[in-house]
This record gives C-alpha cells, structure tokens and sequence, in this order.
C-alpha cells in the first residue's frame, strides 16, 4: 500500500462501506487465497474494479483489527475439506470497513467465500470477544495456533462445544435476523433444525443423567450385600438376592455405555450432527442467493457469469445433499436409542421383580430383616428416577426420528 493509500485509510477507518442487508456477494479463490472470481457487489462494497480484484490475493481486503485465531480456524478447516463459517471484519480500498458472516467451503480449484450482513444480537458479543483476542494476541505476542486456542477456550466457556457448534448457531441467528430485518416470514426448515438441535442437546443431558444414575447405583446392591452377610445365616437367601441385582443393574448399564454411550459411538455426536445440518441448510440458502444475485447483475467482461452460476448450483446441491445425510444420521442415532430404551425396561421388569423378592425376603427375616428394608426402597427410589428418565429419552429420541429430511 501506498503512502497516500495508508493516509486515506487513517482518515477514513472509522467510516463504515455500508450494503443492503438483501445483498448477497461472494469470491472465488484458487487453493493460495488468490481471488479468480466475484459478484458486482463485493466489487462495490471493497471499492475495488473487479480487474483490480482478479489475481490478487484475498487478504486485500483484510483488516487489520482482525484477530489472527480467525484465520488460523478458517484455514485449518477448509484445507481439512471442512466448510466454515465466521464472523469477518472486512477494509475497503478506502479503508472504510464492513462487517460479514462468511461461509467458506472447497470448490474445484480452489474455494468459494459467500457473506451476508449480520445484524443479529451476537454480533456486538462477536465484535467485543475479537477485540479482546485481538489485544491479547498484540500484547502477548501470540502465535496464531496460540490465538485459536484461546478462542476455542473462550468459546466453551461461552456454551459451545466446539467452533462449529458456535457456527452453527451463528448462521442460524443470522439468517432468522435477516428475515426479521426483511419483514420476510422466517425460514420454517431453519425453525425446525434449531428445535432438533434443543431437543438433541436435551436428549444427551438426559442421557449423561441415566448414565450416572446407574453409577449412583451400583454401590446399594454391595451395601445390601454387607448387611445381609451380617445376618448370615438368616441372611444368605438375601445375599444371593442382592448378588443378582447388582449384575444384572451392572449388565445393564454396561450394555448402556457400550452401545449408546460408548468414546466409539455416533450418539456422542448427535448434537453436533443437527448442527452440521443446520450450517449447511444455511450454507445452500446463501449459495442459492448468490446465484440469483449474480443472474440479476448480468454480464461483465471480467467474470464468466455462467460458469460462475454453475459452480454456485453445483455446491448448493451438494449442501443441500450434506444436510439430508446429516439429518438420516439423526434419525438412525434416535432410532438406535429408542430400541435400547425398550431394552433396558424388559431389563427393569427384572429388576423390580428381584427387588420385590428381597422385600419378602426381609419380611419373613422379620425384625432381623427390619435392617435391610431401607436399602432395598433406596433400590426403589433409583429404579423409579431411572425409569422416568428412560421414559424422557424415549420421548425425545421418537420426536428426533419422526423430523422430516
């Protein structure tokens, strides 16, 4: 940059280069960043000639109060293959600056950057979290990896997962504030997926609680089992009781963990599976207004509108695919959990008979048994919460696998 360029951005950094929250722009880049394509609004708002754009490299238009950490997430993500999203403060050749929430996904030869104007309430909590990141990456002299790190770091302790639990989200608001913004019905398909992702997010907490309950469990059949050795040997009918129990609650919760909660299992990742579907309905949507507006805008000599229009199509369609795979993953996880819901209650009608036989068991002990009633009604009161939270998780599970792709 010039010296005259770098005085014009001085005077003029506080100056917005404002577009309409209808107006869709995109840019395509080879695998280096280097920009081959564009539409006549991302010429407009970066105040470049499209000529001017063509062959450069993309981080012309980057600002300078960008945090490193976004970039660094961006990139290791769509050279993974991954499609990306983020919230990106863009200079102008002025120097004047706009705001964008990006989607980023691999094309032939390169990638395909497409942005909105983000007006939901997350972008101020967005704007305030990359000062912050941007300051500590000055002061601290934070290598970009350092940087990510920290902002994934900053992003769980916000409630997200993962960043593309964040993303997620983000295109989400964004786009239900864009029809608000439009006085335009909002997106019933984005209104749903965000039901799922509740629902989902509610069926793991569920499921998380089940799993402990049977841990909290497992330790009253052993305390039953030291009482009644105390009463030996009017109490070894009890014992072997409570020897039963305490395998078949442990059979049961293994079988559980295993299947359903195993490190190796798909439900582990339902939450974040709705996620995906949401970012890459959003993602279809946004490529799907770019093709338009670009159809709209007409030919220009410097970019190929046709092709351009066919590779835009080419990827929502690939999107659109992405997302009905992600949402049959969905029901297959709900499915899965339902049968072993019915599993575990044939299990539980067991239980409860081998509980029954320790009462009776107790009451012909008579008041040698009086000892052991307690722990075996404390076995009731699991058995009961277990059974209502099994009860929950099947509801939740039906409501996942009935949703429409």
């Amino acid at each position: 940059m010039s010296f005259e360029d770098r005085a014009l951005a001085a005077q003029s950094s506080g100056r917005e280069s404002a577009f309409a929250l209808d107006e869709v722009f995109f840019s395509r880049t080879d695998p280096r960043g280097v920009i081959q394509a564009g539409n006549a609004v991302f010429s407009r708002v970066a105040k470049y000639r499209m000529e001017e754009l063509l062959g450069a490299p993309h981080k012309v238009i980057r600002h300078p109060d960008m945090p490193r950490a976004v970039f660094q997430l961006l990139w290791d993500t769509i050279k993974g293959g991954g499609t990306v999203g983020a919230y990106v403060k863009n200079r102008a050749r002025d120097g004047s600056y706009y705001w964008v929430f990006a989607v980023v996904t691999p094309c032939e030869g390169g990638y395909l950057s497409a942005r909105i104007k983000p007006t939901s309430p997350l972008l101020k909590t967005v704007q305030q979290e990359y000062a912050r990141l941007h300051q500590a990456e000055q002061a601290g002299a934070l290598s970009p990896q350092d940087s990510a790190d920290r902002l994934l770091a900053r992003l769980k302790e916000l409630g997200y997962a993962t960043y593309d639990d964040f993303a997620g989200h983000a295109l989400a608001e964004e786009l239900l504030a864009r029809d608000a913004g439009l006085k335009r019905p909002a997106c019933a398909r984005l209104a749903e997926r965000r039901a799922m992702h509740g629902t989902a997010g509610t069926l793991v907490g569920e499921t998380e609680a089940l799993v402990q309950e049977f841990e909290s469990m497992r330790t009253i059949p052993h305390n039953l089992r030291v009482i009644a050795s105390r009463i030996e040997p009017a109490g070894g009918p009890v014992t072997v009781l409570s020897q039963n129990y305490s395998s078949m609650s442990r059979d049961m919760s293994s079988w559980f963990e295993a299947h359903v909660w195993g490190k190796d299992s798909n439900f582990r990742a339902i939450k974040g599976t709705v996620t995906a579907a949401i970012f890459v309905e959003g993602l279809a949507r946004i490529l799907t207004e770019c093709a338009r507006q670009l159809e709209q805008e007409g030919t220009t000599a410097a970019v190929d509108i046709l092709r351009e229009q066919g590779i835009l199509n080419q990827l929502t369609e690939i999107q659109f695919g992405k997302a009905r795979s992600s949402l049959q993953d969905v029901r297959f996880e709900a499915g899965r959990i339902q049968k072993a819901c019915q599993t575990l209650h044939r299990h539980f009608m067991a239980l409860t008979t081998t509980r029954v036989l320790c009462k009776i068991e107790c009451a012909r002990l008579g008041n040698v048994g009086e000892s052991l009633n307690s722990i075996i009604d404390e076995l009731g009161l699991f058995q009961d919460r277990i059974s209502a939270r099994l009860e929950r998780i099947s509801e939740l599970s039906n409501a996942l696998a009935s949703e429409e792709a």
